[in-house]
C-alpha cells in the first residue's frame, strides 16, 4: 500500500512516523475509532486519518503537557505556530541561554507551547526527563529547530486532518481497556521495553510486563481489534521478551531500517521491530487475504497454540 505524505510537527526520537506506512497495511478498512493510548508524536493516528482508516480517533498520553500541545495543534493551529515562530526568532541573540530559560518555564508552568519549542530544538529530538520528571534534554547546538514556515505547515496538516474528530485524553493506559468496542482499532506502543528496564529517561513513567499483558487480557475478553509494537533486535541483539503466547498473537516483524548505532560503526545490522496482531484482527485480515498479501516484505509468525 502507497501511503500519502503525513504532516508531522512532533519531532519525536523514536516515533513510528517511518513504519507507519508499513504498520497501516495490517488496518482494517472498517474502523470507527482509533485508538492511541501511548500517542507520544501521534504518527500512527495521523497516517491513518490522511489515509482514510477511521471515522474518530482517540489519543491518550499520560504526558498531560504533550496532549495540551496535541489539543493547541488540533484546535487552534494558528495560535500555536504564531508563538513557536516568536520563540524560534526570539531565540537568535543567544540560542543556548534563551533554550535553557525556555526549559526552566517549561519545567515550572508545564506551558505547551513551550514544550514544541524544546522538542524541535532538543537533541535528535530526543525527550529526557530526570527523576523529578523535569525535562532535562540538552539543545542541539548544531541547528535552531525547524523553521517557522515548515513547523506552520507541519501543524495546519495536523489539524485539518484531525480536527472535529479527534478526542484526547491523559490518562493512565489501563483506563482505556473498556472504551474500545468490535468495531474500532487500538494501536499499543508503550515505552520500549528494551531499553526501558525499571525507568526510561524518554517516559514519565514505564510500563509494567505483568500489568500490560493483563491489559492486553482485557481486551482479548471483549474480542477488540488491536496491534501493539512492543519489542525487536538489532542484528543478533534482541531488546526486551515477547509477548506471550496464552494471548494468542501473530507476530509480524518489521524491516526499520539500518540502525544509527550500527551505521555509526561501519556494520550493517537491521532493526527488526515486532508487531503483534490481535486473534480477532488476525482473522479478519485473514479472510480477505490482505494478511498475506501484506506480509510478502515481512516475516509472520503464527503464535496461536496449535498452529
Amino acid at each position: 500500500m502507497k501511503t500519502k505524505t503525513v504532516p508531522h510537527p512532533i519531532p519525536y526520537q523514536g516515533s513510528k512516523r517511518n513504519l507507519a506506512g508499513k504498520i497501516l497495511r495490517y488496518f482494517p478498512q472498517n474502523i470507527n475509532t482509533l485508538f492511541e493510548p501511548f500517542a507520544g508524536s501521534a504518527a500512527v493516528a495521523i497516517a491513518a486519518a490522511v489515509n482514510g482508516f477511521g471515522k474518530q480517533y482517540h489519543v491518550n498520553d499520560l504526558n498531560k503537557p504533550l496532549m495540551e500541545l496535541w489539543r493547541a495543534i488540533i484546535e487552534t493551529p494558528a495560535w500555536i505556530s504564531d508563538q513557536y515562530s516568536t520563540f524560534w526568532n526570539n531565540q537568535t541573540d543567544n540560542p543556548r541561554t534563551y533554550y535553557d530559560k525556555m526549559r526552566e518555564d517549561f519545567n515550572s508552568m508545564g506551558r505547551p507551547e513551550l514544550l514544541l519549542y524544546l522538542l524541535a530544538r532538543c537533541v535528535k529530538g530526543s525527550v529526557r526527563y530526570n527523576s523529578q520528571k523535569e525535562f532535562n534534554q540538552s539543545p542541539d547546538n548544531r541547528r535552531k529547530g525547524m523553521r517557522p514556515e515548515t513547523m506552520r505547515l507541519q501543524i495546519f496538516g495536523a489539524s485539518y486532518f484531525l480536527k472535529g474528530k479527534t478526542t484526547i485524553t491523559s490518562v493512565d493506559y489501563r483506563d482505556l481497556s473498556e472504551c474500545g468496542t468490535t468495531s474500532d482499532l487500538i494501536y499499543l506502543d508503550p515505552p520500549y521495553q528494551g531499553v526501558c528496564g525499571n525507568r526510561d529517561s524518554r517516559y514519565l513513567q514505564s510500563v509494567r510486563f505483568v500489568e500490560f499483558v493483563e491489559f492486553l487480557e482485557v481486551l482479548n475478553k471483549n474480542n477488540i481489534r488491536y496491534l501493539v509494537s512492543y519489542d525487536g533486535r538489532t542484528g543478533e541483539k534482541s531488546f526486551g521478551k515477547r509477548l506471550p503466547e496464552k494471548l494468542n498473537l501473530t507476530l509480524i516483524e518489521l524491516d526499520a531500517g539500518r540502525s544509527t548505532q550500527a551505521t555509526l560503526l561501519g556494520r550493517d545490522d537491521l532493526t527488526i521491530e515486532s508487531l503483534y496482531l490481535s486473534q480477532p484482527l488476525t482473522s479478519e485480515l485473514a479472510k480477505t487475504g490482505v494478511l498475506y498479501r501484506s506480509t510478502h516484505l515481512e516475516q509472520l509468525y503464527l503464535m496461536e497454540k496449535g498452529k
